[in-house]
Order: C-alpha cells, then sequence, then structure tokens
C-alpha cells in the first residue's frame, strides 16, 4: 500500500470515527424488515446460483465494513445458527457494533478493528461475505475483492456494491465543488459541515446543481450523516456495469447475480415486451448478462448502488431453467417455502385468508417488483399451507389440491390428476420466479 492510500484510509477511518455509520438507535430491531432479511439469508443467493436450499446453521458469515453493526445484526437474524464475525477500521464504529449485538442478545458476535485488506490475519474462512458500503472507498476495488476472495470458502458467496457513477454523478459533482473549496482537505467535521450547508443555501434555487442535489431538510441536526454521506465523503467514486465486470474477472470472480435481481429486468422498460421491433427483439435475447445489466443502467439509471453477488469460478451448478423442465423433473421435486415467510404474522394473514376465503397477498411483507402485487386464491394458499410446518414433494401438493378442489368448477367432472398436476405446476412456477417457494430436485 503506497501512502497515498494510507493517506486516503486514515482520512476515512477519521470520518467514520467522528460520525459512525449507520445511525441507527441501538433498540432498533430488523425483525418486521422482512424484505431486507430476505435479501441477506443466504438461502436467497445460494438458491439463485445453484437452485439448491441450504441451511445457514452452523455457516460462517463475514461483515466486512460493519460500521455500528445495523447489518450485522440483520445477518444475525436472518441466519440462525451461523456464526457472526464483523470487522471495522473504526474502534468507535466496532464499540458500537458490539454494543447493539449484546443488546439484542447475540452475545456470541466476533468483532475486530481490522482492514478488508487485512482479512488473513483472521485466519479464518468465510461461507458468506457481507461487505455493504465499502467498496466504492477503494482506490482499487479490485484489491478489496482480492482480499475477501482469499478468505472465501470454496462455495463460498460475496455480497458487496459500488456506486453507481449514472445514479450519482451530480453528488460527485457537489463533491468535486467542496474538494475544490478545500472542506476534505482534512476530516469533514462540523464546521465543514457547516460550510456546506451555508454554501448550498447560498445558491439560487435554479442553479442546476442545487436544483439536483439539496434538500433542506439537510439543515436538520438529525441529518448530518446524510450531508456527510453525500457532500463530503471521502474517497467516494461511481462505476459502472463494464467496471464492475472487469474487476470481477481481473481477480477471477464469478457474477451470480445482482442483490435486487428482480428490479433490473431489461424487458421490464419496454411498453410491450412481447410486441418489439423484430431486429430489438432478436438482438435483445442473444446479448450476455452484462450487456442486458449495462444496457439497463444507460436506459434507467435508478439504482445508487451496483448491488452484486459473487464467488469462485465454477461454483453454479448447471441446472435446467424451469421452464424446460420435463414432467419427470417436476415429479421429482420438493418444494420449500422461503425461509423469511415462516413468520408468525405471515402464517396468520395466510389462515385467516383462507377461513375468509380471501385471496391471500403472498407478495405483503417481500414485495415484487410490480406495480400489482402478487395474489394467490383462498384454496391455492390452503394447498400450500403445509409449506409452513415443512417442505412437501410437488405430489403430495398434487394429493391436497384434489381434496381441496374434487370437481372441475365449469363441468363438475371429477378433476383429473393431469388437471390438478397442472395447476399446481402454474402455480409453483409463478412464486418461484419471486423466490417465494423454492424447487429442489
Amino acid at each position: 500500500m503506497n501512502e497515498q492510500e494510507q493517506t486516503l484510509i486514515e482520512k476515512i477511518r477519521q470520518q467514520f470515527n467522528f460520525s459512525s455509520y449507520p445511525r441507527i438507535p441501538l433498540e432498533k430491531s430488523p425483525k418486521t424488515e422482512y424484505n431486507i432479511l430476505y435479501l441477506h439469508n443466504l438461502v436467497t443467493p445460494y438458491y439463485l446460483r445453484n437452485r439448491q436450499v441450504i441451511n445457514p446453521e452452523g455457516k460462517a458469515i463475514l461483515d466486512a465494513g460493519c460500521g455500528t453493526g445495523y447489518k450485522t445484526l440483520i445477518l444475525a437474524e436472518a441466519n440462525p445458527g451461523a456464526k457472526i464475525v464483523g470487522v471495522d477500521i473504526s474502534e468507535e464504529s466496532i464499540k458500537l457494533a458490539q454494543e447493539r449485538l449484546r443488546y439484542h442478545g447475540f452475545d456470541q458476535v466476533e468483532f475486530y478493528v481490522l482492514s478488508v485488506e487485512e482479512l488473513p490475519k483472521l485466519q479464518q474462512t468465510f461461507d458468506y461475505i457481507n461487505c455493504d458500503e465499502l467498496l466504492y472507498l477503494f482506490d482499487d476495488i479490485s484489491l478489496g475483492l482480492k482480499a475477501m476472495k482469499s478468505v472465501l470458502k470454496p462455495t463460498g458467496i460475496i455480497r458487496s456494491n459500488l456506486h453507481s457513477y449514472f445514479q450519482r454523478f451530480n453528488y460527485f459533482r457537489v463533491q468535486d465543488v467542496f474538494r475544490l473549496m478545500g472542506f476534505m482537505d482534512k476530516n469533514p467535521e462540523d464546521m465543514e459541515i457547516k460550510m456546506v450547508l451555508e454554501t448550498m443555501k447560498a445558491l439560487k434555487d435554479g442553479v442546476d446543481l442545487k436544483a439536483k442535489t439539496w434538500n433542506s431538510n439537510y439543515e436538520e441536526e438529525n441529518n448530518k450523516e446524510i450531508v456527510l454521506m453525500n457532500y463530503l465523503l471521502q474517497g467516494d467514486k461511481g462505476y459502472t456495469i463494464p467496471d464492475l465486470f472487469n474487476a470481477l474477472r481481473a481477480v477471477d470472480l464469478e457474477f451470480v447475480s445482482m442483490v435486487l435481481w428482480r428490479h433490473w429486468e431489461l424487458m421490464d422498460l419496454f411498453k410491450d415486451p412481447d410486441d418489439l421491433p423484430i431486429f430489438l427483439a432478436m438482438g435483445l435475447s442473444e446479448i450476455p448478462t452484462e450487456q442486458r445489466l449495462h444496457l439497463f443502467e444507460l436506459l434507467q439509471p435508478i439504482h445508487r448502488l451496483l448491488d452484486f453477488w459473487c464467488g469462485h469460478p465454477g461454483q453454479a451448478d448447471a441446472s435446467v431453467p424451469i421452464e424446460k423442465w420435463e414432467l419427470s423433473d417436476w415429479q421429482e421435486v420438493w418444494v420449500h417455502l422461503h425461509p423469511q415467510l415462516k413468520t408468525p404474522h405471515y402464517q396468520k394473514d395466510l389462515k385467516e385468508c383462507i377461513a375468509r376465503q380471501r385471496p391471500f397477498e403472498i407478495s405483503r411483507y417481500i414485495p415484487a417488483p410490480t406495480l400489482a402485487p402478487i395474489t394467490i386464491e383462498s384454496n391455492q394458499a390452503s394447498c400450500l399451507l403445509p409449506l409452513w410446518e415443512e417442505p412437501q414433494s410437488v405430489m403430495s401438493l398434487v394429493e391436497r389440491w384434489l381434496k381441496i378442489k374434487p370437481l372441475h368448477p365449469v363441468t363438475l367432472e371429477p378433476m383429473s390428476e393431469q388437471a390438478a398436476f397442472a395447476e399446481i405446476q402454474e402455480l409453483l412456477t409463478t412464486l418461484e420466479a419471486f423466490l417465494y417457494v423454492l424447487l429442489q430436485r
């Protein structure tokens, strides 16, 4: 590490010692943040990569750059029985993280004051590494990825993210302004925050940079963190999808998926995906993942973070897509409910909808990337009810469906097993697309 890199790391350490991040109250619990727990449950990325359902118990999880420990707490809540380790370069942040996890009853979590480059010093390897809101602060992001790869188990997965160049372009402009004004020469503190606020207020409302980055709420005392993290963040940089994939190639890591993969669907940007000009339809059907994602960020740069999962090459199972399964494939399938749906609130709502014969909104707690909620009929919910206890074979669900719906609603003829199987297959295919259910052969 050269002198310039050491100076930057020291500035970042000082900034987070001065204003530890994130500033979330100690007593706040993530237990009801169902979507966040869903994304931080190891089951989600492992299933996306391997179409296999794993048990997080006994797995080793590292929160690299844990800050004040709120994401560490989320990882602990989402993965019962896993071993959790948190590291950060800020001593003050580590103190707060330790206090937070103890407060919520996780006394066995280990914390270390350590930089990502020093991870080998832990002499541990991990099944999952969470590196949130950190990698984009590196002078060379491949160095951070290489350090994490060095402590990643062969089948492990890394979750990390980069600031989007396109989405945060105006904030990089405003950072350049305050860098020119000398506000970031040293560690920005209360004086620099005050000068930033006074500068922004002094600008006319019609000035482009103010119109695109300023909010009068930033003047409130409890928004000091927002000013630091957007206007005065040391080391902040923006990246594109090609930058991300080039860094992965440089350290021989394999892309798994975007963390919010459901919100990166290129075809969702078109009015009618099924009626595109022929040249467009043929072209889009053939482009690789990297180009599809890059096209999305060029057309619709709405994501602040390029949030992704990656791992060692060659670990993805060569599975056949569900839409190409044969009847024999379906007959071997076991159906699992995603663990984050197995909540008392969810099950209570489910049973109430069944009892009152109302549609059940399965996307209520874990939203789908659609304007309309995802619902299933009460009789379909009744068929899936055993999943809240344990996984079920497809054939057992077909048998249950025949009991719930023994007659065809139009002809009143007995429902055939073949027709019941087709209806269950259609239901499971719809729900698996959002990982509400997980299908394992």
